[in-house]
């Protein structure tokens, strides 16, 4: 066949990837004629896609395809991710994939459209019909292709993805509720997926199911599409074999789509002979309790009751179990029949004596009720964040503990429903895991209803919570404009799974959206959610690729946080030696101290103030003090305080091997450069809305800054002599969710646009640690998210973080009034 030329480049000229450098090659097959306009298709990775002995070999299968015929004249431009090249000597280069390639929105869309393909395609004639123009890439380059699409349909009517990560490295889970609310008017896109069946399951989430939830969405919402699952992982050596039939499917403008069929059936419904009364076992009692006027959810009324059983011993405080949808899960004549299976197993021992609240949703008292319906209910269940949780625990169990005794074990308490009310009782757990740690969910709507289909991704990167979840589904559950049920359900069940979770899942083929076979199975999750066994987690993290670093391996089982230090007045500037000495600054005595690695003795170093503190390379310790809008350096040895900048309003430090400080003023919205051998202080940059936290890499060469006031943390590269530039927000911080927000129907919930990401700390293999509202954020070197560990104090500030104590293996943090370190993993 006539052989197309292949001619390569380098593209280092990006204002939307400041600093970037990138390799790149262009396809021009020998058919093209400069007259009329060509094909074009772009590759993510696509150095890769251009091997002529790699998986792909895409100009040599373009050079077939086009010479026989079966693929109109077509220019391919392959174009890598960007990298930041080190200036500093001893830096190393940043790569900068995952930020271009992971993150939503119309960023590299408009990086490629606008900045390189006019370099790239200089001088060559391609089509300008978006039903002539493809973009592929395999992995994170699948969906970063399909990003461009979604964002620019304009510009390409066409997407191949291999083994595309539409998992939570930043934010790809999303994708699915996405592309069903475009059923109305879906996007001009034609999509082509190919997905490995064993592909990963890895912190960032579970590649085959996700990929099953794309082609799912693409089919209900109507998109031209193509889903092929192939043998292999996360390799392209499976999505290369299909690559020329690829080719030849995209470029088919009347290629028939893929047609999963519906699954649902209606077996004959039996009940459980659990779930029938024994009149040999005694009965427990039902009491109707008045209509609840509520506070939290004001203007609500709704109906409730309590089940008693038998063997309730008011000496003694009874286990809790309670259940959303109320009277439907009560009623003996029901599916549930929960009374009934309650009264056999506490009988048996199978169950300790178990108090049941049944609780209706809320109804608004100005509106007429229709039938059963109660107008407050996909509010209260489907809403993530806290509130159900308070419901729950400032207003209803404060009233039963009027008449019955119950017990304040969280391990004694459980909570349950059915579809909404199952992602209800998932919520209160996941928020308040101190009050409930077992959860029973059938058929759970962890879709996107109002935003429950982020919890899969969620899990995979928190902290494990000692919570126990048994789960129900059937294949033949929900598909609609808010989800796919069964896959929702098998993806959170596979992250919790994942992340060591005592979980189970009972799943059969057909049924529906019901309580037929959750019912059925109900009395023996019942003996499995309370059984005495403890769990002992299983943890594989084989699916984690070189550079995942999930939380899994950062934990040390069974430790959690200690206290270092309490009753202080306000604690921060937490700093570490070279011995792994912990120094930190208690603002309100006011005494800068350091806590003996040895033998945990405290010596006060300096009577002062400061809010950022850090050993220098001449071994004094540089700190930060705003009320006297100085800089100072501390010798930890004699206490001597000499100031090294003044008229400045430092928050946070970070000092380089040069001699350079380098200090946040957050109200000036700006990083400062100080020369310590001179004092010249000058701006290093200007624009971050409330610059807090700042961290230099082990290497010296990225310089990290937390914004107090937005949504994330920005990198920056460091040269030689001080200065800064390649700004770019590389790491998104998870938000708070706004309680006081509006919880829209099939939107995602109300999120705080503060992370109050705040002080950092950098350890052996790169990681960033950043302090925020939620937690300890941690990132790997390229800013992709690891997980967050929750504050040890929920209601205090956690204003800092350091890596300290014996192999620097302790994470430290200032929480208010008090210090806190857990061991982890790694040494410094």
């Amino acid at each position: 066949m006539p052989q197309g030329k292949l001619t390569k480049g380098v593209f280092e000229t990006s204002e939307t990837f400041p600093g970037t450098r990138r390799d790149y090659a262009v396809y021009v097959p020998s058919q093209y004629d400069p007259e009329t306009p060509a094909n074009l298709m772009v590759f993510m990775d696509g150095m890769n896609y251009a091997k002529p002995n790699g998986s792909f070999r895409a100009p040599i299968v373009l050079d077939n395809l086009i010479g026989k015929g079966l693929l109109p004249p077509t220019i391919a431009v392959f174009v890598n991710p960007g990298t930041v090249p080190a200036t500093k000597p001893g830096a190393k280069a940043r790569s900068n994939r995952s930020f271009e390639y992971d993150s939503l929105g119309d960023r590299y869309a408009g990086f490629l459209i606008d900045e390189f393909l006019p370099v790239a395609l200089k001088d060559l004639q391609v089509s300008s019909d978006p039903k002539r123009r493809a973009v592929a890439g395999i992995s994170s380059g699948g969906i970063c292709a399909f990003t461009v699409a979604w964002e620019r349909p304009d510009q390409f009517g066409k997407v191949i993805s291999h083994i595309g990560s539409y998992t939570n490295i930043r934010g790809g889970w999303a994708y699915p509720g996405l592309i069903r609310k475009t059923k109305s008017n879906p996007k001009p896109i034609q999509v082509y997926l190919q997905e490995g069946r064993d592909d990963l399951s890895n912190l960032h989430g579970n590649w085959p199911l996700a990929n099953r939830d794309m082609a799912a969405a693409l089919q209900f919402a109507g998109y031209q599409y193509k889903f092929v699952m192939t043998e292999g992982g996360h390799s392209g050596q499976w999505g290369g074999k299909e690559l020329p039939s690829a080719l030849q499917w995209l470029w088919n403008d009347e290629a028939e789509s893929t047609v999963i069929p519906p699954a649902s059936t209606k077996p004959k419904w039996e009940p459980h002979p659990l779930a029938v009364v024994n009149e040999n076992v005694p009965q427990g009692k039902v009491e109707t309790m008045p209509p609840w006027n509520s506070k939290i959810f004001g203007n609500t009324i709704r109906d409730w009751s309590v089940y008693v059983p038998a063997q309730y011993d008011a000496s003694k405080p009874a286990a809790l179990m309670v259940f959303q949808d109320g009277e439907r899960m009560r009623d003996t004549k029901g599916r549930w029949r929960i009374p009934t299976v309650f009264d056999n197993l506490i009988a048996s021992g199978e169950m300790p004596p178990t108090i049941a609240v049944f609780l209706n949703p809320g109804h608004d008292k100005s509106k007429p009720r229709q039938g059963r319906k109660s107008s407050n209910r996909g509010f209260e269940y489907d809403s993530l964040g806290d509130r159900y949780s308070r419901f729950l625990l400032e207003e209803i169990l404060p009233e039963v503990e009027k008449k019955y005794n119950l017990s304040d074990d969280p391990n004694m308490r459980a909570i349950g429903g059915s579809s909404s009310g199952a992602i209800c009782a998932f919520t209160v757990a996941w928020e308040r895991p101190d009050q409930f740690r077992k959860v029973y969910s059938n058929v759970g709507s962890f879709v996107n209803l109002r935003g429950g289909d982020i919890y899969s991704s969620l899990i995979r990167k928190t902290e494990p919570k000692p919570i126990r979840v048994s789960m129900a589904d059937t294949s033949g559950d929900n598909d609609n404009p808010f989800g796919h049920w069964p896959i929702a359900n098998q993806r959170l069940e596979s992250s919790l799974n994942y992340m060591g979770y005592d979980v189970r899942l009972d799943w059969a083929e057909g049924y529906g959206h019901n309580a037929d076979f959750g019912s059925m199975q109900f009395p023996e999750a019942m003996k499995w959610l309370w059984r005495k066994e403890t769990h002992t987690p299983a943890i594989d993290t084989s699916d984690d690729l070189r550079g995942d670093l999930t939380l899994l391996n950062l934990l040390v089982p069974g430790k959690s946080w200690e206290v270092v230090a309490d009753n202080l007045g306000f604690a921060d500037a937490p700093c570490s030696d070279a011995e792994g000495n912990f120094y930190y600054c208690d603002m309100r005595a006011p005494a800068v101290v350091r806590v003996n690695v040895t033998d945990q003795s405290k010596t006060v170093i300096a009577k002062e103030s400061v809010s950022g503190l850090m050993f220098g390379p001449d071994g004094l310790l540089y700190a930060c003090q705003g009320s006297k809008k100085r800089v100072i350096s501390i010798d930890p040895k004699s206490g001597e305080v000499k100031t090294i900048a003044e008229n400045v309003a430092p928050n946070d430090l970070a000092v380089s091997d040069e001699g350079y400080l380098f200090i946040t003023e957050t109200g000036a919205h700006q990083v400062t450069r100080i020369n310590i051998e001179t004092g010249e202080v000058t701006s290093a940059d200007e624009g971050i809305s409330r610059p807090n936290g700042i961290a230099l890499s082990n290497d010296g060469g990225t310089l990290a800054v937390s914004d107090y006031g937005g949504e994330f943390t920005w990198t920056f590269r460091v040269n030689a002599d001080g200065v800064l530039n390649a700004k770019m927000p590389t790491m998104p911080m998870r938000l708070p969710i706004d309680p006081k927000g509006e919880f829209k129907f099939n939107e995602p919930p109300p999120y705080l646009t503060a992370s109050k990401g705040d002080g950092m700390a950098v350890d052996k293999i790169g990681r960033y640690y950043v302090t925020s509202e939620l937690g300890v954020q941690i990132f790997d070197p390229t800013g992709r998210p690891c997980g967050v560990l929750p504050k040890p104090n929920p209601a205090k500030p956690l204003t800092s973080c350091v890596l300290a104590g014996p192999d620097h293996s302790h994470l430290y943090v200032t929480n208010g009034t008090t210090i806190y370190r857990r061991e982890l993993t790694v040494k410094k």
